[in-house]
């Protein structure tokens, strides 16, 4: 994904690291980097939100259960079929 801007880190990078962002195991540079992307950018910002609602779904419904990935890209890949649907 990309919104077309130009920034320092580019939207793609950005979201590739979400999960390890909001886990906190980035270093203080590399979090200063994100933050300042998602600040600039309002579709990056607009998808860590999703991001971190369905972490915390997650969290709060499994307790400490790690989360299969491919139950993480079913629940991502339908989230991104109804925000189509909501878009039409």
């Amino acid at each position: 994904m990309s919104c077309g801007k130009h920034h320092d880190t580019p939207c793609g990078e950005v979201l590739d690291k979400v999960y390890t962002y909001l886990d906190g195991e980035l270093d203080n540079n590399r979090i200063a980097e994100i933050r300042k992307h998602l600040d600039e950018c309002g579709p990056c910002l607009e998808e860590y939100g999703l991001e971190e609602a369905v972490k915390r779904l997650v969290a709060k419904h499994c307790g400490c259960d790690p989360v299969p990935q491919d139950l993480r890209a079913r629940v991502l890949t339908r989230i991104q079929q109804v925000r189509a649907e909501m878009a039409d």
